[in-house]
């Protein structure tokens, strides 16, 4: 009865994501009809209490709920976390108060879309970079075939659960536990190269490994969490270029870019005067990207008219509220960097050009630098740090 009930819930998830468009490619389809999903999320999930609040992640083991129930879980189009703070949801002693996801199993509509947004086709030498629970590289190894697949899972937990969860399912790729960001040269070059991770910059290293023509689609990402999902077009040399893509995607961080731990901070008084700009740009997508642009070393709090920015490197800090005038805001400022100056001057500079969505934004990579921009490689542009 489960393995029934399984195949027609695939089938209706795909039919779900056919009149959705997000799939159309034949190839792709088919290992969305083909994967289970099932196999892929180990013996529980971690189940986020709703807002508002102090999200509460509770572990929902496998045997604890009806079959049919659990099945259906399993073929919802949702992320479901497996992983907080390094504790896999079935080592879990209960609930976790606050914690950070540190692994998923990402839905599959955004896995089986990006396979079809980097170029992903049947002989196509693919690598993955965070593995996860192994169900992106199931799906890859459907449409290039198990001997051109390669995945690399930097925890070692994650990466061994996912080692028998992708044999159980019938596939024999190569699979290794390594930092992703250094790739894996042993199986380069590559056609293809997908990070279900974010990023502050793309490894050089990682883009030597593909070959001239090659693909690399990755999310960039920041310690201010704005993100865009860029498809880049390699040179052959350590060099590359493309544009971000339309949508919402985000990843978690990858470890080795994630921000440094921190203890707790005090807000201190500073530099005071009236913002240029509402905060609340901060929280839509596009202008919470231009101001990580802009500070690329801060990370960021708050909502609306109530951010708070932290610069890891110098500590230096910027915090906005209401004006007690009840018009515009207030920012107080303090540290040698002005944050706030460098994010009203980014917002200001996009804003001048109309405001271009994040899909009108392009990236170029050369031995001396990345750079992000906008109208063009000679528009206005940031450069990343690397």
């Amino acid at each position: 009865m489960t393995t029934e009930l399984a195949s027609v819930l695939r089938r209706q998830l795909v039919e779900q994501l056919v009149d959705d468009s997000v799939l159309h490619d034949p190839d792709v389809r088919r290992a969305a009809s083909t994967v289970p999903r099932e196999a892929f999320l180990g013996q529980a999930i971690y189940r986020p209490s709703d807002p508002p609040g102090i999200t509460v992640w509770t572990p929902v083991r496998r045997g604890d709920v009806p079959a049919e129930d659990w099945l259906r879980l399993t073929y919802e189009n949702t992320t479901w976390v497996t992983q907080i703070d390094g504790v896999l949801a079935e080592d879990a002693a209960g609930p976790v108060t606050g914690g950070t996801p540190t692994s998923s199993s990402t839905l599959p509509g955004l896995i089986l879309s990006m396979i079809e947004q980097a170029g992903t086709a049947p002989g196509k030498r693919t690598l993955i970079i965070g593995a996860g629970t192994g169900l992106s590289t199931a799906y890859v190894c459907e449409v290039v075939g198990e001997d051109n697949t390669t995945a690399v899972e930097t925890d070692p937990a994650v990466a061994e659960r996912a080692r028998k969860a992708v044999a159980e399912a019938g596939y024999a790729p190569t699979l290794i536990t390594a930092d992703g960001m250094r790739g894996y040269a042993d199986r380069a070059p590559y056609d293809v190269v997908l990070a279900f991770c974010s990023m502050r910059h793309i490894p050089y290293g990682l883009l030597r490994q593909i070959r001239q023509g090659g693909s690399r689609l990755v999310t960039l990402a920041g310690w201010g969490f704005g993100h865009g999902l860029v498809l880049l077009t390699a040179d052959g040399a350590g060099g590359a270029t493309g544009g971000f893509l339309p949508g919402h995607t985000s990843f978690m961080m990858a470890r080795s870019h994630d921000r440094p731990p921190r203890g707790p901070f005090e807000l201190l008084p500073g530099d005071e005067r009236q913002s240029r700009i509402d905060p609340a740009l901060l929280d839509e997508w596009t202008g919470r990207f231009v101001a990580q642009l802009a500070t690329p070393s801060a990370e960021r709090f708050g909502v609306g008219g109530e951010q708070i920015l932290l610069d890891i490197a110098t500590g230096s800090q910027a915090r906005t509220r209401p004006a007690e005038s009840g018009h515009g805001w207030t920012v107080i400022q303090r540290g040698p960097l002005k944050l706030w100056n460098a994010v009203e001057d980014s917002v200001a500079l996009w804003q001048s050009h109309g405001s271009p969505h994040l899909s009108e934004f392009g990236m170029t990579v050369t031995s001396a630098a990345q750079q992000v921009w906008f109208g063009g490689p000679d528009g206005p542009s940031w450069a990343l740090p690397i």
